[in-house]
């Protein structure tokens, strides 16, 4: 709530029922006006300590009263007037900035009197910072928090110019801390600052007070624990400002950011934080055994503040090295950026922070009775009824809202959090009976255990038990056999109930081999059943899924989220993305060309196989296939250009005058999974000073692009490009002019194009660049397609290239190739070409790139075929295409019997012989 609103009176909740409010007010009466109305900024809060230095108190006391003042405004604004919550924190967060910006002013100056400056081997001084983690790092500080801090310093070196001995900047920055504690955490008459923690330090409170970066990352490298990762999702250095100003404090994140992120889909941190929060549970339920009030703990309890946390950090940290548009510290922007990612669905992201909000309010309140570091709820009937009061709930001896309210808040949190959070099996509560199935057994068992095999179906249980006796297998970790263990036990339940095929869970164990050291995998799968069960059900579909998922395991995580597979490819929302991941890798510093590249790789990878699914489940045809994997080479090909013009360092000018012209499938709207992708390069030098300059510059554009688009990555590899379609074909440049591409195409001058290049012209289109050039090809295409041609000639040459390509293709006697065989997919092409050549000029229709089918419905409409000619032809073509498409989803040969296709054969002869004759 800004400075300066009307005040929202909240009958019958007063600030002044809070103890801590009352001792306040009686002792600080006098001081209370120093602090301005309105919520407490930092510019507020630096006027207050230097009111009260003026008026007399040393910089400890100014700073301990100071906190006093603000809480007292913040219950007041809260309780009485309704803030939001994110204007307490806020507030609080502050209110420590503010502290220890200066309390470390005076620590570094009371300490250089004493023995001089720390500086390094160059003479510049050391930089020291306060690393906020928890609460404070996200900026989310509670009313009576302590403060997780970490100390930091840039490197090695020792003090100059004291009147003391020099000593080293550990021992210097070791006193600086000793310092701080004095200044902030010391209980003097008028309390304290803040309590602080420095427990999540490097070997905690076994570790120095204080670490250099180098002990930092070398601690990190050796012996960082799972656990800390979380903590220090939130870290941040929270002081000195002109250190986050200037940028020398970057170099910490660059050693954090590592630590926490990983650069793949981490899963295996699941099982960490399941520790983690059974030993904080456990400890919950110690501490709360024969005390039945502690059992109302908002934050520790089952469904309390920390399982949303867990939630939120869990997903982030599991995900985040891939996606960085998700990382953020704050619990709720947190949820608002999983759910904005499909990571979470939107109505629980929706529930968990108004939960949170209300957890933390409810915690706020606990805290401003006594200015207590507690999250327990009162036990006094007085006390229970103001906080209800303050929320707008009732309570009283016969019934309370705020309990009731509370209960369904925690029921809710601790849904959603054993839901994410199980051991690898379906949430409490939401077991099904194993319907007296054997294979189902309930313990985990190594994946080589003879007891495990016994309860496989016998075919299974063979392929396993070789699977199992593999050196590579029998060299794991125990843990990582109760996974495939588990993996396997599901799959036989699933073979049982009759949710799987018995194929489908013996092409799991086909794909599990390849994937034994990237556990991470198998850890989402352990984690995630319900991605089993569906990719168990993808795998009886088809072969060929099996295959790209070998090669792109990490797209299993897409079978996470239904809805995506069922929607349909989205240009401008996969474009959308890709630029906000592309402005998050920016902003944290990591937007160098190896993030960048597994970046397009991976979200390609991840929308093929959605396609994939989409298509093997029956939900697109064929062509919406073909529509959607161009659509998304189109859309890769658009943000790869930007991205890596942007790193060249030859480029002379914000933006390029280029295009990207798709010939073959890509060019006719026909891609299929893992075709390449014929390419011609384009460039624009009519404004350019210096031409063969332009020449150069474009053509390390292009190399740099190829190897953009072609270099495999541990992210894997993003497509095959193949430019012999280019101008002289393999022999001409890589990248030619606008102009001499029309030269060359329009026939003029001794350089023209051949009659086989005007048949790839016709299947040509503009697919990525700058508009201008785009909309200048298409007039150059239809030009050419609409010059005049001898009839006869050119029948000749068409008919030719066809026999040429045919007897480069032979099929085996007694079977039918549905592209090569004569009436196959490519007599239609070849009849399609000819009759855009020959009929474009008088018949326009036929210059439209709208593809095989849609050109033989428009050439009969036209009466350039026989009346049933061209539609049956078109019918038969696409029948051909779906035997082609199918045949190959399951890896089977596109050579069929004559007899299963013989009416789609007969009807493309039919369309040969009345273009060609004969």
């Amino acid at each position: 709530m800004a400075a300066g609103l009307a005040p929202v009176q909240r009958v019958g909740a007063a600030a002044e029922h809070s103890r801590f409010v009352q001792r306040v007010r009686r002792r600080y009466a006098a001081e209370l006006p120093l602090l301005p109305p309105g919520v407490p900024g930092a510019a507020a809060i630096h006027a207050l300590i230097a009111a009260l230095e003026t008026g007399g108190r040393p910089l400890p006391a100014a700073l301990r009263v100071a906190r006093q003042l603000v809480i007292e405004r913040l219950a007041v604004l809260d309780v009485e007037q309704g803030a939001p919550l994110a204007d307490v924190t806020a507030a609080m967060t502050c209110l420590a900035e503010v502290t220890l910006e200066r309390a470390l002013a005076q620590a570094l100056a009371d300490t250089d009197a004493r023995h001089g400056p720390p500086l390094d081997a160059t003479g510049r001084r050391i930089d020291f910072w306060i690393v906020g983690m928890g609460k404070l790092g996200a900026r989310e500080l509670n009313v009576s928090s302590d403060i997780d801090l970490v100390y930091v310093y840039e490197e090695d070196g020792q003090t100059v110019g004291g009147p003391g001995v020099p000593i080293s900047a550990h021992e210097y920055f070791s006193q600086v801390a000793r310092q701080l504690y004095a200044l902030i955490g010391d209980v003097t008459d008028d309390g304290f600052v803040f309590r602080v923690d420095l427990a999540l330090r490097p070997n905690g409170n076994s570790g120095p007070p204080v670490v250099s970066l180098a002990m930092l990352e070398e601690y990190f490298l050796v012996q960082g624990r799972e656990w800390e990762r979380f903590a220090w999702l939130k870290s941040r250095v929270v002081a000195p400002r002109e250190s986050i100003a200037s940028g020398r404090a970057l170099a910490l994140r660059s050693l954090v950011t590592p630590f926490v992120y990983r650069k793949y889909l981490d899963y295996g941190v699941f099982e960490g934080l399941r520790q983690l929060h059974r030993k904080i549970r456990d400890e919950a339920q110690r501490r709360a055994a024969g005390r039945p009030e502690r059992a109302n703990d908002v934050k520790l309890s089952r469904g309390g503040i920390r399982e949303i946390e867990f939630i939120v950090q869990l997903l982030l940290v599991a995900r985040g090295g891939q996606f960085p548009e998700i990382r953020t510290r704050s619990t709720l922007k947190a949820l608002d950026k999983l759910a904005a990612g499909g990571l979470m669905k939107a109505e629980a992201a929706r529930k968990l922070a108004e939960g949170y909000i209300f957890l933390r309010q409810v915690e706020h309140r606990i805290q401003y009775l006594d200015d207590q570091q507690t999250h327990l709820l009162p036990t006094g009937d007085g006390d229970l009824a103001w906080i209800a009061a303050t929320l707008q709930l009732a309570c009283n001896a016969d019934a309370c809202q705020l309990l009731d309210r509370l209960c369904d808040v925690r029921e809710l949190v601790a849904t959603e959090f054993d839901a994410l959070l199980h051991d690898g099996q379906a949430p409490t509560g939401a077991r099904p009976g194993n319907g007296g199935c054997k294979q189902c057994g309930d313990g985990p068992l190594a994946v080589d255990s003879e007891t495990l095999l016994e309860r496989l179906p016998a075919e299974l249980a063979e392929r396993v038990r070789a699977f199992a006796a593999r050196p590579r297998v029998q060299a794991l970790r125990d843990e990582s056999k109760l996974r495939l263990g588990k993996l396997m036990q599901r799959a036989a339940a699933g073979v049982a109930k009759g949710d799987c095929t018995l194929d489908a869970a013996l092409r799991l164990v086909d794909w599990v081999e390849p994937l034994l050291r990237r556990e991470s995998y198998l850890a989402l799968l352990v984690e995630r059943p319900e991605v089993q069960r569906r990719l168990l059900r993808l795998l009886g579909l088809a072969r060929w899924p099996m295959r790209y998922l070998i090669r792109h395991p990490g797209v299993i995580d897409e079978l996470a989220d239904e809805r995506q597979l069922r929607e349909r490819f989205d240009r401008a929302s996969f474009v959308a993305d890709l630029e906000e991941r592309h402005a998050a890798w920016v902003r944290s510093g990591e937007a160098d060309e190896g993030s960048l590249l597994d970046t397009l790789r991976r979200a390609h990878h991840a929308e093929v196989f959605r396609t994939l699914v989409r298509d093997v489940e029956q939900r697109i045809t064929v062509e919406q296939v073909a529509d959607d994997l161009s659509a998304l080479a189109d859309a890769v090909l658009d943000c790869t250009l930007r991205w890596a013009w942007a790193h060249l360092r030859q480029r002379h000018r914000e933006t390029p005058r280029f295009a990207i012209i798709a010939y073959g499938k890509l060019g006719g709207l026909e891609l299929g999974y893992g075709s390449d992708l014929d390419l011609v390069f384009l460039y624009d030098d009519a404004d350019e000073p210096d031409p063969d300059r332009a020449q150069e510059v474009y053509s390390a554009f292009v190399r740099k692009l190829i190897g953009w688009l072609t270099l495999r990555t541990a992210a894997g590899e993003l497509f095959d490009i193949d430019t012999a379609l280019r101008p002289n074909g393999n022999s001409g440049l890589l990248v030619t002019s606008i102009d001499s591409f029309e030269r060359y195409q329009r026939g003029r001058g001794s350089n023209t194009a051949w009659t086989w290049e005007h048949q790839a012209l016709s299947r040509a289109r503009f697919c990525a660049g700058t508009a201008e050039l785009g909309h200048r090809f298409e007039a150059t295409r239809r030009e050419v397609l609409s010059m005049p041609r001898e009839a006869e000639a050119l029948r000749a040459e068409v008919h030719a290239m066809r026999d040429k390509v045919h007897a480069s293709r032979p099929v085996p006697a007694g079977k039918f190739d549905v592209k090569h065989s004569d009436g196959g997919m490519m007599d239609a092409e070849f009849a399609v070409q000819y009759l855009v050549l020959a009929e474009g000029a008088r018949h326009p229709a036929l210059l439209d790139n709208k593809g095989n089918i849609a050109l033989l419905r428009r050439a009969e409409d036209a009466g350039l075929l026989p009346a049933g000619v061209g539609y049956a032809a078109a019918d038969a073509y696409r029948e051909l295409r779906r035997a082609q498409h199918r045949a190959r989803l399951d890896e089977q040969p596109t050579q069929f019997d004559p007899e299963l296709l013989a009416a789609e054969r007969e009807a493309i002869l039919a369309l040969w012989r009345a273009v060609f004759g004969g």
